[in-house]
């Protein structure tokens, strides 16, 4: 692929929009947590309804962006990337923590899932010898700590639940996967542009979904319930469409490793809502884990000589 200048540098727009997006992104647990509780609907058909509302807005965005003549020409090995890239973003790693989220909660499944900051980081730097900073390292040391502290405060809590280890594998393995996403993702988006990228992906993995679906799935409980329905245009505009585009921009604005630890308020925002709209109860570890968790994402955005906030 193009050699290309990455960005590092966090700016105050990249900040906000990276937290917002990652904030909105962690509803997904709360809604798909409700659709369970008070539907019949299963794993794979409301991943489904998901993607099946998200795609006008991608077929949408992928017709107008590819229509700018200032595009690049995609090589077969750049399509080959987004293919590969949207397979493992939005279909494997969806699949895995829908099914995860019947076994555990919500808020230790947003913890799990966050292990992938740290993934993506080393991958970074292992694979295509990206530098950590040192403001990163302190950032991932606090994150990660609070979220180490949180998550086996859940574990005690969890463990008379004899799904529970495989709902957090499942987790796990979605972290796995949506840190290859990250990492890959923040080197083809400076190519081609977000809004085309994400496009690009999103369709793809929804094509994956589909084929699954139609392979393995129930149809007919795409029109069963009117709840259904509702849970998964929610789903698609507020919990996909919006924080997909916002996540890709901040990433074309300050890179994929600072977008992975400003992300990592996700925890925290989904534990807050899982208690408030799911009533799931908030433990004193979690509180702690819960300030180092915002100490990091806080650090990512300091202003330091390296890594200053900027309009």
């Amino acid at each position: 692929m193009t050699t290309i200048k990455r960005n590092t540098t966090v700016t105050l727009a990249g900040f906000i929009i990276t937290l917002l997006g990652s904030i909105l992104f962690s509803t997904k647990a709360i809604i798909v947590k409700k659709a369970f509780a008070d539907t019949p609907i299963d794993a794979l058909t409301l991943l489904t309804l998901r993607m099946m509302f998200s795609l006008p807005f991608f077929l949408g965005v992928a017709i107008l962006s590819g229509n700018k003549k200032e595009n690049i020409h995609l090589t077969k090995r750049q399509w080959i990337y987004i293919i590969i890239l949207g397979i493992f973003g939005y279909y494997l790693s969806s699949l895995f923590d829908f099914i995860g989220l019947k076994y555990i909660s919500a808020g230790l499944e947003r913890l799990i899932l966050f292990l992938y900051p740290s993934f993506a980081v080393l991958i970074n730097a292992w694979v295509f010898k990206q530098k950590i900073s040192r403001i990163q390292l302190l950032a991932l040391i606090l994150t990660y700590t609070g979220i180490a502290i949180a998550y086996f405060s859940e574990m005690d809590f969890n463990m008379i639940n004899p799904d529970f280890l495989m709902g957090s594998f499942l987790i796990f393995l979605c972290a796995v996967t949506y840190s290859i996403y990250i990492v890959g993702s923040g080197r083809v988006i400076p190519v081609i542009g977000p809004g085309r990228f994400t496009a690009y992906a999103m369709l793809a993995s929804t094509a994956g979904i589909f084929i699954h679906f139609l392979i393995a799935g129930d149809i007919s409980k795409l029109g069963s319930a009117p709840n259904f329905w509702l849970y998964g245009i929610v789903l698609a505009i507020f919990a996909t469409v919006i924080p997909a585009f916002l996540i890709s921009d901040g990433m074309k604005r300050i890179g994929s490793n600072n977008v992975a630890i400003i992300s990592s308020i996700g925890p925290v925002s989904t534990i807050i809502q899982a208690h408030f709209v799911l009533g799931e109860s908030i433990h004193v570890a979690q509180i702690i884990g819960t300030l180092l968790v915002i100490s990091g994402v806080l650090l990512t955005g300091w202003k330091t000589p390296k890594t200053s906030l900027k309009n």
